[in-house]
């Protein structure tokens, strides 16, 4: 039976959109009108960049653990844990032993993320 269109799946769903945006870090995203979800898989020991960007952001650890930094810190986190956060904050996300899957929902959608690529786009870095 085959789902509607409308429906979508978080392993290996193939209408997102890929972006590398750091190594050991793959995103595959699906933007809307007014929101977009990244679906985001981090291997093990892998960094992504510490980043801001105007665009509002929250992320559920799905599956793993992770260490999510946000404004100068550094929070262990565990499947379940979420975070909100608000446009213009530097922010970024680690892993040590374990891989993480987590599912970032922005609003408005990032311009930049709207196509492959890679990188965090247009994002003020450290």
């Amino acid at each position: 039976m085959n789902k509607a269109s409308w429906v979508y799946n978080l392993n290996g769903d193939t209408r997102g959109i890929m972006r590398t945006l750091a190594p050991g870090i793959e995103a595959n995203i699906f933007p809307g009108e007014n929101v977009m979800l990244s679906v985001v898989r981090i291997e093990a020991h892998a960094q992504g960049t510490v980043h801001a960007h105007p665009e509002e952001q929250w992320g559920v650890l799905l599956e793993g653990k992770c260490t999510r930094i946000q404004d100068g810190e550094a929070i262990d986190c565990v499947a379940g844990d979420f975070w909100q956060t608000p446009g213009g904050v530097m922010h970024g996300i680690t892993t040590g032993d374990t891989p993480a899957l987590v599912l970032d929902i922005f609003s408005p959608p990032r311009a930049e993320y709207k196509k492959s690529g890679k990188g965090f786009g247009s994002a003020a870095t450290e």
